[in-house]
């Protein structure tokens, strides 16, 4: 038995997952009061999870939690890039890259800064962010098979807005 265990110990690790009060969701090997305690495994299938979590291959391909049901090969925020800046009144075009496509129980929920956005529909996988202001952002996609209650989500995607100063030279009234 102590074999067996030594065994699991060399191919699973504990990752610790947190969400702060701004609604950024973290992840850590360190423990943090509060924290969701997942066991990852050392799998190579590329994108896929352990039941228990998600691995380093998952991590890397923009899926934070996959569950047995919602089997996507590819979910990914594939716009903005991460850490993009835009500047002044740019439109922010939003993009979520998946293969398979949704079924007609699946629907998709965006949040922006940890806020749900409400105004797009169950299937939308693009659209466009006009007029931010100046700040950092904070979007990702959760993908819901409303038969089974089983959730996927993409990791976070930060980016940032930057506005022109008031007191820049183009802005100085002769």
């Amino acid at each position: 038995m102590l074999a067996a265990l030594a065994a699991f110990a060399g191919q699973a690790a504990v990752v610790y997952k947190w969400t702060d009060s701004g609604g950024v969701v973290h992840y850590s090997d360190q423990s943090v009061p509060g924290a969701e305690k997942i066991y990852t495994s050392t799998s190579s299938t590329a994108g896929a999870a352990s039941s228990g979590g998600s691995t380093a291959d998952s991590q890397a391909s923009g899926v934070k939690k996959q569950t047995p049901g919602l089997a996507f090969t590819e979910l990914s925020i594939t716009s903005p890039a991460p850490d993009q800046t835009f500047f002044g009144d740019q439109v922010v075009s939003v993009n979520l890259a998946l293969t398979p496509s949704l079924t007609p129980d699946q629907t998709i929920t965006w949040r922006l800064n940890g806020q749900q956005i409400d105004d797009l529909g169950p299937a939308t996988t693009q659209f466009s962010l006009p007029h931010l202001d100046r700040g950092t952002y904070a979007i990702a996609a959760t993908i819901t098979d409303q038969e089974t209650g089983e959730k996927l989500s993409t990791n976070s995607v930060n980016f940032f807005v930057r506005q022109p100063s008031e007191l820049a030279p183009q802005h100085q009234k002769p």
